[in-house]
């Protein structure tokens, strides 16, 4: 993968460029949009700070990236064309650098978190379904497994669909196949045809990528219709970096759709989820009543703010790809380190190899050091399994290694 990466005056006068080529709400006689410039009381829109501030002036200038300019482009609403036309460079670094789609072969869109990522992804496949198929709603369920996000029963529950959850081997995080097999058939008794199948890229317990391998070729040689899309919410933005060899992008011919989220790795604010599909499948989220959009409507949310488009674009432009990379290979040798001492202290732990998190078997810290460290269980109850770290910006070598301290006198005490 490569895209270059620029100067904070390259970017700066790229998004001023893009603000330019959208309405001025102060000077274009708008009678028509429900929408207007942000509370002058609370944004002052003469800030000298603003000049120098990309995307606090774009969020000020307070563009509306209604529906999917993949899809319409040229059609979408001409107001905001400026900072579109960076979200449209979002979505093909994502999708063809990061995803190796081919040029020009996939949509997406800027959505409000990975949540709603993953609910269009399930909900443009049951449209899918129920359109080519004639398929009634209880002749489709949702699969996933047991350490997915929350956000896939959320789904489930909003569309009406049946579900069926997955076991996962406890050392391991894989798919049971076993387990696979029985609940699609127990499904099929019930009148099941038609599958949407969610895989992993990092967990967000775990960081545990799934093996789509075995769940596909067990898919296609029973015959299943399906299909398939990953949450990489939390992965997207750095496994594909560590690992080279990563199977999960637009190469493989059983993945339709991807989740990413900029808010996790990226660095981006809250509200910059992605969604990624291959083309010919955002028309089934097409709603035709919103006919005064232009462009009309095919995403959950419907309005969305630009200023978040352009935070995914302003992080990517400067880091660029190599540099990226090299931010993403650093968190990993910060995750070695500490696994490294973890195995010292003989503490059994998972961690995919390739990722910044490490999930502790509850029974090596106690409750007392967990909470000191603000470490997160794998369920609120008081009997937690597993605690887990993440590996982030924020997190210093200096408190990994009080941490790591105070665990190894523990242990001490234990033995």
């Amino acid at each position: 993968m490569h895209w270059d990466k620029l100067t904070h005056d390259e970017i700066n006068n790229r998004i001023q460029q893009a603000i330019g080529e959208n309405i001025n709400y102060r000077d274009t006689p708008l009678l028509g949009i429900p929408g207007s410039f942000l509370d002058e009381e609370e944004f002052y829109p003469e800030a000298p700070f603003l000049e120098d501030s990309p995307f606090l002036a774009t969020f000020v200038n307070n563009p509306n990236h209604i529906g999917c300019h993949t899809v319409t482009k040229e059609k979408s609403e001409p107001f905001f064309r400026g900072t579109q036309k960076l979200e449209l460079e979002v979505i093909k670094i994502c999708a063809e650098q990061i995803l190796k789609g081919e040029e020009d072969q996939q949509d997406g869109y800027i959505a409000p978190g990975g949540t709603e990522a993953n609910l269009q992804a399930i909900w443009l496949y049951r449209n899918y379904f129920q359109k080519e198929f004639n398929a009634s709603i209880n002749e489709i369920a949702l699969i996933y497994s047991e350490d997915s996000h929350y956000s896939m029963p959320k789904a489930a529950n909003i569309l009406g669909l049946n579900q069926y959850v997955i076991a996962v081997d406890f050392e391991s995080r894989q798919i049971n196949l076993t387990d696979l097999d029985q609940q699609i058939k127990v499904a099929q008794r019930k009148g099941v045809k038609h599958f949407i199948v969610i895989q992993n890229m990092a967990t967000t317990m775990f960081g545990s990528v799934d093996k789509i391998d075995r769940v596909t070729d067990y898919l296609v040689e029973n015959d299943i219709n399906f299909k398939l899309h990953i949450d990489g919410a939390f992965g997207g933005f750095i496994y594909p970096f560590t690992n080279s060899n990563n199977p999960l992008n637009f190469t493989n011919k059983h993945i339709t759709s991807f989740t990413l989220d900029g808010h996790k790795m990226l660095q981006t604010p809250y509200g910059t989820g992605i969604f990624l599909i291959r083309k010919g499948y955002m028309k089934y989220g097409l709603t035709d009543e919103a006919k005064y959009v232009s462009g009309k409507d095919y995403t959950i949310c419907g309005s969305r703010s630009g200023a978040n488009s352009i935070s995914i674009w302003m992080t990517l432009m400067t880091h660029g790809s190599m540099g990226w990379t090299v931010k993403m290979e650093h968190l990993l040798d910060k995750t070695a380190s500490v696994c490294s001492k973890l195995d010292k202290l003989g503490i059994e732990y998972f961690r995919e190899p390739k990722v910044n998190l490490i999930t502790i078997k509850a029974k090596y810290i106690s409750h007392q050091l967990a909470k000191k460290y603000n470490l997160i269980p794998n369920t609120s109850d008081e009997q937690p399994k597993w605690w887990k770290i993440v590996v982030m910006q924020h997190v210093k070598k200096g408190v990994l290694q009080q941490f790591l301290s105070e665990l190894q006198a523990e242990r001490s005490l234990v033995n």
